[in-house]
């Protein structure tokens, strides 16, 4: 690419960023609920004795591509800008092979990402900036060590009832739905970290309805208007009626992300409230979508 004849777009750093700022209320109410549930702590503390993380870094070594050096330099840059606008240490950043689109980190004590070959096929490099960012929320906002342990529940609760006679057991469902109950909200927090960095909410969406519709041969004819109308269309839909709340709370019940539209919908909600100005002093107004413009940091 010709530096000299590309225009560099400018983002704004925020130094001192603390995760109270921007994370969700929700997010904060479910953490506060789940570690009120009897025996939560106990369980986390079997979790650290068990010793995931080693168990997945060294994983993660041994089949994965560790983005290091000169091993991937541009996604490397890319991880790098959005850490010095979040301010916040630059994790481990790893690429596997898997054909479905996705992200996820892992770790307490040494953070690290991974990206799947999929997600990086089918999003450009914006949108893979807004994943970046978004999992860096995740660690910003200490929700790492808990989603370790919700995507190996089970695996706990059955360490820990030989530790307990059965005892555990009693709880694991409370806390099950619980913890996907936490998770599904933490996604929240995340994405306005995402938002946060892109600094633009047509990428945000760009990366939802690439997630939503995870063929490349549809990207093209993705229109955003049809997506926000999506949204106010789902969330008059979901407010119709007690039944269809109803409904919709048992069909997400045990999943670990929320809708996507639901996604998109609180982001949306955060921009229009005001909210994300007031934390970044950016008028998402005149914020135009400048897709493939280098990137240029403030200090």
């Amino acid at each position: 690419m010709d530096q000299e004849n590309t225009t560099k777009r400018r983002f704004k750093t925020f130094p001192n960023l603390k995760a109270e700022s921007f994370q969700h209320p929700w997010d904060r109410q479910a953490i506060s609920a789940l570690q009120a549930i009897p025996g939560f702590e106990f369980l986390v503390t079997k979790l650290m004795e068990i010793g995931f993380e080693q168990f997945f870094r060294i994983t993660n070594l041994a089949s994965n591509i560790h983005v290091k050096g000169k091993m991937l330099p541009r996604l490397r840059e890319t991880l790098r800008y959005a850490t010095r606008i979040l301010d916040m240490q630059e994790p481990e950043l790893y690429v596997t092979t898997h054909p479905i689109p996705n992200a996820f980190t892992y770790g307490q004590t040494r953070p690290f990402i991974v990206l799947t070959s999929a997600l990086i096929e089918a999003m450009d490099e914006e949108e893979i900036f807004f994943v970046l960012a978004h999992e860096l929320g995740h660690i910003k906002c200490g929700h790492v060590l808990y989603r370790t342990m919700a995507r190996n529940f089970k695996m706990v609760l059955d360490i820990a009832a030989g530790a307990t006679f059965g005892i555990s057991a009693l709880l694991s469902k409370g806390l099950e739905m619980a913890m996907y109950d936490w998770e599904r909200k933490s996604e929240l927090s995340a994405d306005r970290s995402g938002l946060i960095c892109v600094q633009n909410q047509h990428i945000a969406n760009r990366a939802f309805m690439k997630m939503a519709a995870a063929s490349p041969k549809l990207y093209s004819e993705m229109d955003e208007g049809e997506f926000l109308r999506q949204i106010r269309a789902y969330e008059d839909a979901s407010d119709e009626s007690f039944i269809n709340k109803t409904y919709t709370a048992f069909i997400t019940s045990t999943m670990s992300h929320p809708f996507l539209i639901m996604r998109a919908k609180q982001l949306d909600s955060w921009i229009q409230s005001g909210g994300f100005s007031d934390l970044t002093g950016i008028n998402p107004d005149d914020v135009k979508d400048e897709s493939d413009k280098l990137i240029d940091l403030e200090n």
